[in-house]
């Protein structure tokens, strides 16, 4: 059966402040776990003001205590904003905190703006060196050799397994070429879902960490009473998408009855496009839908992005999902 996880955006609403957040990302990551999914993970996002997943090692460790046995990790960690050394020892810390338990999914895009860029003291080609840092990173997280003259304490043989994400073929064919497990953005960039897929499945080469390529996609999906909620609930996401596309940045916003009241044509063209991959409806609904896109992309996990207002009202979608999808039957 198709793995089923979530992606936690830790979404500041206009009625919940970045504490609220991240307690309501806590409290959704432990409903996911007796739901039987897989994973949550959530994403390095910076001068976001509706996105409290900035200090992402700390929001992880947040969920993780909260939890018991979901597995928790970056989805992802944007490394060419960070040493790979200190991100080994971030994440080897987890995993002594929490063994057997802690995922890092690395991502080359800066996850932020120019303004946000220079304020982290990115260097301009950061992202030139992802592949080698990459590697670097996976050497801390090896079992340390006798005259190595640099260890990641405590990250030094935990093993932590990397992930390489990505929204265009560019990381597919690294991902391919280091034997790694492998996460698409279709949630938000679509496009090149199946090429992507086919390139990181025809060019893989096993490795120490995998055997066999292992794919999941992201997808937006919320599960309601009936069609008609869930269609309303989804106004939420694409107002934030309509309000990044037209260069906006705001709380998340409740629901309205007509999205078209709040994007223009062009805008709605914009955001529907990066909003294909989406899927709203009633349990039977919602069931179809996924069970076609598992058909159709043959992923081995599909990860979701429940993006509702309400907290009770995005722990009725994650449940409903698990449901449409046989979890825990």
């Amino acid at each position: 059966m198709t793995a089923l996880s979530i992606l936690e955006l830790a979404r500041i609403t206009q009625d919940t402040d970045a504490a609220g957040a991240l307690h309501n990302a806590r409290d959704l990551a432990l409903l996911a776990e007796q739901s039987g999914y897989r994973r949550v993970w959530v994403a390095e996002h910076h001068n976001m003001a509706g996105i409290a997943s900035a200090a992402t090692s700390i929001v992880i460790a947040h969920i993780a205590a909260g939890t018991h046995t979901i597995r928790v990790g970056a989805g992802g960690i944007m490394l060419p904003n960070h040493a790979p050394y200190i991100i080994a020892e971030q994440f080897g810390t987890l995993e002594r905190l929490f063994p057997g338990r802690i995922d890092l999914g690395l991502g080359r895009a800066p996850g932020t703006d120019q303004v946000a860029i220079r304020a982290m003291r990115r260097p301009p080609e950061a992202s030139d060196r992802f592949p080698q840092d990459v590697i670097e990173l996976q050497s801390y997280f090896a079992p340390a050799l006798p005259d190595q003259s640099i260890v990641a304490v405590p990250a030094a043989g935990t093993q932590v397994p990397l992930w390489i994400l990505g929204s265009s073929t560019y990381g597919a064919m690294l991902a391919a070429e280091l034997g790694l497990p492998y996460a698409f953005a279709s949630h938000f960039a679509p496009q090149m879902l199946m090429q992507a897929l086919e390139i990181y499945r025809s060019r893989f080469k096993p490795s120490a960490q995998l055997a066999k390529p292992y794919a999941v996609a992201g997808i937006n999906v919320i599960a309601a009473d009936t069609d008609a909620e869930a269609t309303r609930l989804a106004t939420t996401q694409q107002m934030s998408f309509t309000d990044l596309v037209s260069g906006r940045r705001g709380l998340s916003k409740p629901p309205i009855d007509d999205i078209n009241t709040y994007w223009t044509d062009a805008v709605k063209a914009q955001a529907q496009s990066m909003l294909s991959r989406s899927i709203y409806g009633s349990v039977a609904t919602v069931r179809a839908e996924l069970q076609a896109f598992v058909a159709e992309t043959g992923v081995d996990e599909v990860m979701v992005v429940s993006d509702v207002y309400d907290h009770q009202a995005r722990r009725r979608s994650i449940a409903g999902i698990a449901e449409a999808m046989g979890l825990n039957a």
